[in-house]
């Protein structure tokens, strides 16, 4: 395919102490069996993308993710792939031959870490045994099931495939199938949901002992059926009820709040997302896929995203990137907070530098004042938000605009 590249202007700065973070690896499967009034994602109903036998062009797609990689190569500098996240859309409807060989083909161009986290979003109405069977045997390692919730009342509401039922037994087929690290991921202040059925949801997942939960309120977001037309909510007092008497719940069953939305055992927070978090680097393939990668020779960081339809990444005659732009030193900051403050311990101060190549002295008095208004803990070795900061991130990123 070809490759079109679209540049901002730049402002020159020799960058100090900047270091090339780890490095992960996006791969965007874009399709799904219905999509959800809620979601926002690029994602399109399989049925619609199908083709003249009926089928998803796996095999096309696949090739179109490995020639995409190659465009990408040059910026990898060395790096072995710290990490592996399959996203969609529901990547599970993709065979597990077609992960081998998507597999095979990325170890021709890249070097993976020993014992490298590979995770795959699954949604529990596309489960079945031996296809689970054989993603483990594919190399997937880690799962993230799609459950939402256990109540199928919600379900039903957020236009879900599955029940309440069968994303218990996903559940028991992921771990039939091998898998040891699994991520449930669950919503709250749902359509028709009362406390009382949120924390029951968050007993189901407990009781159903994952190694990770993603917890998270719904959102309302533009482009969705639910932005035309929205469903009525919890009232806030109920959403801030349902926030304290989960955070408190799943603390109390072993899993430890480490994110704004991210609940893990011990050792196995998700290291796919905390890379992202601590602003490392990653390449994007896919239709749709973002990444953002770091160039040690010139100083710059870069993001780029490619093109959201599958037909037309499918399309030989059309390039995989859509655009590409230059983070410019008066960005930096705040794309660096916005992903560091949203860990609960933070990360070390020198962190800021090696990622940006940029001196943290600049910053002196913004991290001052916010470490006076109870936004920031007081140690200066870390750059780390305050219970009140996390509950006001807006609020103390704000400080961080150029």
């Amino acid at each position: 395919m070809t490759f079109n590249s679209v540049i901002q202007p730049i402002n020159i700065h020799q960058p100090q102490g900047l270091q090339l973070p780890p490095l992960s690896l996006y791969i965007h499967v874009p399709w799904c069996i219905r999509k959800c009034p809620y979601c926002d994602f690029n994602s399109h109903q399989a049925d619609k993308s199908q083709n003249s036998a009926g089928e998803l062009p796996e095999q096309e797609y696949i090739q179109a993710l490995l020639d995409d990689l190659k465009q990408e190569t040059g910026a990898i500098q060395g790096r072995a792939l710290h990490s592996i996240f399959i996203g969609g859309g529901t990547p599970s409807l993709l065979s597990p031959e077609s992960y081998k060989q998507l597999f095979a083909g990325l170890k021709e161009q890249l070097s993976f870490s020993p014992n490298m986290e590979i995770t795959m979003e699954a949604n529990p109405g596309t489960f079945e045994q031996e296809r689970f069977n054989g993603f483990r045997k594919a190399g997937i390692n880690r799962l993230s099931i799609g459950v939402q919730s256990f109540h199928d009342s919600c379900l039903k509401a957020l236009g879900r495939i599955h029940s309440g039922h069968e994303a218990q037994k996903a559940m028991a087929m992921a771990r039939a199938a091998g898998f040891d690290n699994i991520n449930l991921d669950l919503m709250h202040g749902l359509p028709e949901q009362t406390e009382a059925m949120a924390m029951e949801d968050l007993a189901t997942a407990a009781a159903l002992k994952p190694e990770h939960i993603s917890w998270y309120q719904l959102t309302i977001e533009p482009n969705t059926v639910f932005w035309s037309k929205p469903p009525a909510l919890p009232e806030d007092d109920t959403l801030w009820n349902i926030q304290e008497k989960g955070q408190a719940f799943l603390a109390s069953h072993g899993y430890k709040q480490y994110e704004i939305s991210a609940y893990g055992r011990t050792g196995k927070q998700s290291h796919h997302n905390l890379n992202y978090w601590q602003f490392g680097d990653f390449i994007g393939i896919g239709a749709g896929a973002h990444g953002k990668m770091t160039d040690l020779n010139s100083g710059l960081i870069r993001r780029n995203w490619k093109t959201r339809l599958p037909g037309d990444y499918l399309n030989s005659e059309k390039a995989f990137l859509a655009g590409e732009r230059i983070l410019q030193p008066d960005e930096l900051p705040l794309e660096f907070m916005m992903n560091a403050l949203r860990l609960h311990s933070g990360v070390n101060a020198e962190l800021y530098q090696q990622r940006t190549g940029l001196s943290l002295e600049k910053q002196k008095e913004t991290l001052e004042n916010l470490r006076s208004m109870g936004l920031l803990v007081s140690d200066p070795e870390r750059i780390q938000p305050t219970e009140r900061g996390s509950l006001f991130l807006n609020e103390l990123l704000e400080h961080f605009c150029s």
